[in-house]
């Protein structure tokens, strides 16, 4: 997850995320990893990846620490391992027993049979990724949210560094990220979750119970990369900025529309 867009991601809002309808957490595990030879060696390594886990800490996760070991392959060539899987399945199966619901932030798909199998105990498994997600593991979840569409899970950028200071998630002026769900001719409408709630199905921005809100955008705020032929479209995640709309359905406009990941069907 890490390597995956996860070293940007607020890890209190994720907390949030999972406890969105008022849940309380049975346990909060958080897998990393630990180079020792390299800590020994880099100070700054050493302070910062224990003030992670301190941060983590204090967010009430318990820390589950893979220390990286070292191999040489047949040239010579040394190279690191640290790999958690076995530990978070074995774990996942354990302590599922007695929970409703388990969040898996992963989007690696050799997790889809472990998904399966705690399902099968009668517990609803979530999925929450970013960048290359697997297919199957979205398949196979109750319900497969991407990372980037949680608001304020991942900070906003602007042309591959961060986007500065902004109006909060949501506001006029704000940078928030969707997904297009209705296109006609040359304009459309962006949905995105305004604040996370039990009813993330409820899609139907008319309803008053809906966490969700829309943003009309033309075909000309669109990236190059885009094709508007391929809108509407689920798949692909956009970002851009909330504008106060000209158009007479909404209050919201997106203009600066970017292009940011795409969600395997």
């Amino acid at each position: 997850m890490y390597r995956n867009g996860g070293f940007r991601m607020r890890y209190d809002v994720l907390r949030d995320f999972a406890c969105r309808d008022g849940a309380e957490p049975a346990r909060l595990n958080a897998y990393v990893s630990f180079d020792a030879d390299r800590a020994r060696a880099d100070p700054v390594y050493q302070k910062s990846t224990q003030r992670f886990y301190s941060l983590l800490r204090d967010f009430g996760y318990k820390v589950m620490i893979k220390e990286v070991r070292w191999y040489e392959d047949e040239n010579g060539k040394r190279y690191g391992k640290a790999n958690a899987d076995l530990d978070l399945s074995v774990d996942m199966l354990l302590q599922s027993e007695n929970l409703d619901r388990v969040l898996l932030v992963t989007g690696d798909g050799d997790f889809t049979r472990v998904v399966s199998a705690v399902q099968n105990r009668g517990c609803r498994v979530e999925v929450v990724a970013l960048d290359n997600a697997s297919a199957d593991l979205r398949r196979e979840s109750d319900l497969f949210v991407s990372g980037y569409l949680i608001p304020d899970l991942v900070p906003a950028f602007s042309n591959g560094g961060p986007a500065g200071d902004e109006e909060p998630w949501g506001e006029i002026g704000s940078i928030v990220r969707g997904t297009c769900y209705f296109h006609k001719q040359n304009y459309g409408f962006m949905r995105f979750l305004r604040i996370p709630g039990p009813k993330l199905w409820l899609t139907d921005t008319q309803n008053p119970d809906s966490p969700y809100e829309t943003a009309y955008f033309n075909d000309s705020s669109l990236p190059d990369s885009v094709d508007p032929l391929n809108l509407p479209s689920y798949n692909h995640i956009f970002q851009f900025e909330l504008v106060e709309s000209r158009h007479p359905t909404g209050k919201f406009e997106a203009r600066n529309i970017q292009f940011l990941s795409w969600v395997p069907t």
